[in-house]
C-alpha cells in the first residue's frame, strides 16, 4: 500500500475542491434550489450517468479535438463513465449525429457549437427528451438559451482581446487575423476581440481544410501589404503554415497563434513564433463529464447560468518546455 493517501484516489477528484468553488457561483444554492434554467428540462429521476455522448464540430485529424476527446474519454475512465466521441465539421452531419445520440437514449450529451442556429433543432431535441446538455468550446452565448445545464470553454472575445493587445505591446502596428472555418462564431468572435485589442487588423477567410492554399493565401497577403507585421492564426495547423508563409514571402511580420500542437512548440523554441493562446482544451473533454455525472447523480449545477472558462494561458519561451512533455502525452 503507498503511503501517500491521495495515490488510490481517481484522477477526477483532483477537480473537486475546484469545481465546488465554481458552485458557489451557481444559483443552486440549497436543497429547495431550481435545478433548470431558462429551457432546460429536469431529468425524469436521479440515478446513475452510464453514457455520454461527445459531439464536436472537430475537422479529422485535428491535433485540437484529439485532446478533447483525449480527455473525455480520461474522464470517463476515471468514472465510469462511456463514452463514444465523434466529430463533423460539416454542421448539417454534426446535427445528425446530436440526433443518433437522441435516439441512442444516451444519459448526458457534450456538444460544441461553431454553428449554434444549425443545432439549435438537434440540441432542444435532447433537452426535451430528459438528456442534460454541456456545450463547450463554441456557442457560449446560445448555451443557456437552447437549455444546456452549463458550458466549459474560453471566452473568445475576450482571449482574443488579450492576443491583440499583447501583439500590440510587442511594438506591432498592422495584423492579419486568419479565419480558417467560414461561419465558426468562436473564430469570428477571436479575431473581433483581437482587433480591439490591437486597434487595426485585416481578416483573411481560407479553409482548413486546404492546407497548400492556407499558406499560398497567407504568403500572397503578406507580399501584397508589406507593412503587415503580426499574422494571428485562430489554429494550430493554420500556425505552421503561417510560419512557413512568411519565411517564403519573406516578411518581416510576427507570428502567433490560439491553441498547441508540436509545431506550434517546436515554433516557439525556434522563435518563428511568438507566443501561444492556450485554452486547455483536455479540460473541455473532461469536465463536462465530471459535470454531467454530479447533475445526473446529484441535481448539482456549476457555473449559475455563466461558463466555466479554461483560458486563456499563454505559453511563450518562458514556460514552453514545461508545457512540451504535456503536449507530447496529448493532455495539453
Amino acid at each position: 500500500m503507498s503511503a501517500n493517501p491521495h495515490a488510490r484516489r481517481p484522477r477526477w477528484l483532483r477537480f473537486a475542491p475546484w469545481l465546488a468553488a465554481a458552485a458557489v457561483l451557481s444559483a443552486c444554492s440549497g436543497p429547495g434550489a431550481d435545478v433548470t434554467g431558462p429551457g432546460q428540462a429536469a431529468p425524469a429521476a436521479v440515478g446513475t450517468l452510464k453514457s455520454v455522448a461527445v459531439v464536436t464540430h472537430g475537422s479529422p485529424g485535428d491535433a485540437f479535438w484529439n485532446v478533447v476527446k483525449n480527455g473525455a474519454e480520461a474522464a470517463g475512465k476515471d468514472l465510469g463513465v462511456r463514452v463514444e466521441y465523434n466529430s463533423s465539421g460539416d454542421p448539417t452531419q454534426q446535427a445528425k449525429l446530436i440526433d443518433n445520440a437522441v435516439a441512442q437514449g444516451v444519459d448526458g450529451l457534450v456538444v460544441s457549437m461553431a454553428n449554434p442556429d444549425a443545432l439549435k433543432p438537434s440540441v432542444e431535441k435532447a433537452v426535451a427528451a430528459g438528456i442534460p446538455v454541456v456545450t463547450i468550446n463554441s456557442g457560449e452565448a446560445e448555451s443557456v438559451q437552447f437549455g444546456a445545464i452549463g458550458h466549459v470553454g474560453q471566452s473568445e472575445r475576450m482571449a482574443g482581446e488579450s492576443a491583440g493587445k499583447r501583439l500590440a505591446d510587442a511594438g506591432k502596428h498592422k495584423m492579419l487575423c486568419v479565419i480558417h472555418e467560414a461561419g465558426n462564431v468562436g473564430a469570428n468572435e477571436r479575431c473581433a476581440g483581437a482587433t480591439q485589442g490591437f486597434g487595426t487588423a485585416t481578416t483573411l477567410q481560407v479553409d482548413i481544410n486546404n492546407p497548400t492554399d492556407v499558406q499560398s493565401r497567407i504568403k500572397g497577403a503578406l507580399e501584397a501589404d508589406r507593412s503587415i507585421d503580426a499574422v494571428l492564426t485562430l489554429n494550430s495547423q493554420i500556425a505552421a503554415r503561417a510560419v512557413d508563409a512568411v519565411k517564403e514571402s519573406t516578411s518581416q511580420a510576427t507570428v502567433a497563434t490560439f491553441d498547441l500542437n508540436s509545431d506550434v512548440v517546436n515554433a516557439i523554441r525556434a522563435g518563428s513564433l511568438l507566443f501561444a493562446v492556450d485554452q486547455q482544451q483536455y479540460e473541455q473533454g473532461y469536465l463536462p463529464v465530471v459535470m454531467l455525472k454530479l447533475y445526473k447523480s446529484n441535481l448539482n449545477i456549476v457555473g449559475g447560468g455563466h461558463p466555466v472558462q479554461t483560458g486563456p494561458a499563454f505559453v511563450d519561451k518562458s514556460n514552453v518546455e514545461a508545457i512540451a512533455a504535456l503536449v507530447g502525452q496529448g493532455t495539453r
